[in-house]
């Protein structure tokens, strides 16, 4: 018996959200998703809202994780203690709302996520993942876990997919927005990716209006960030899990646009 996992790149701004909530009931149906997890970090453009989250998870997501800029929304901080269904980066200080793992049903049994933020590059202020998810790990003992790395740098990305292969069922990175071409499944039977890439608008920098990254980036003084016009694209990854043993049997991609 198989569980089909859809894992979705950060939803961004309106545009993002209106095109997930557009596709993803008809991309659950096309491959056959019995589970899946929307990354909603940056469905305000910084933070995400309660309403968006309620959003997010009509539109067909099981579980939405978030990131860096979980906390640029002081309205959605009640909601994470209310919702079990959306998580925060676990190697936060445990004092703040939320959680980080959770437990839930799959439909042809249960299945872990844990949401983590790197430190290689961000500024966040977070524990160290590596030594963090150990502990995470002993109680999730036998179940299938699915890590959602929000981080920066791909080394760190790919060093945990090493240090996690065979110990969780797949690890795929978020936050950089860029779709990396290395799907695969490592050696110990770990499903992986760098990066989902995003959902949002294709002709863009990160979603953002090129215009506006450029000016950022000459030193021009600049307005805060909007989305950019035109089509969007939803980009993840569909990865096939044996759920008898919790390995990943096989990955591929999703790019689906107009």
């Amino acid at each position: 018996m198989e569980i089909r996992v859809l894992a979705v790149g950060d939803v961004v701004g309106a545009p993002g959200l209106a095109w997930l909530q557009r596709r993803l009931p008809q991309l659950r149906r096309r491959f056959r998703i019995d589970f899946c997890v929307v990354n909603g970090e940056n469905a305000a453009m910084t933070g995400m809202t309660p309403a968006q989250g309620e959003d997010i998870l009509d539109a067909g997501a099981d579980v939405i994780t978030l990131g860096n800029h979980t906390w640029n929304r002081r309205e959605l901080l009640p909601y994470l203690d209310d919702n079990s269904r959306v998580l925060r980066p676990a190697n936060q200080a445990p004092q703040r709302p939320g959680r980080g793992v959770g437990i839930y049903d799959a439909g042809r049994g249960q299945i872990a996520v844990v949401n983590l933020v790197g430190r290689c590059g961000m500024d966040f202020n977070a524990d160290n993942p590596f030594t963090k998810i150990d502990g995470i790990l002993k109680d999730l003992s036998g179940l299938p876990v699915l890590v959602d790395f929000h981080a920066e740098a791909t080394s760190e990305k790919l060093a945990m997919g090493f240090y996690l292969d065979g110990k969780v069922s797949a690890l795929w990175g978020t936050h950089t927005h860029v779709p990396t071409a290395d799907l695969r499944i490592l050696p110990k039977g770990t499903g992986y990716v760098t990066d989902l890439g995003m959902t949002g608008p294709r002709d863009s920098a990160l979603g953002v209006d090129p215009a506006q990254s450029i000016a950022l980036f000459r030193g021009d003084l600049t307005s805060r960030f909007q989305p950019a016009p035109g089509p969007c694209w939803l980009c993840g990854a569909v990865f096939t899990l044996d759920a008898a043993t919790g390995r990943c049997i096989a990955v591929e991609q999703v790019m689906d646009q107009p």
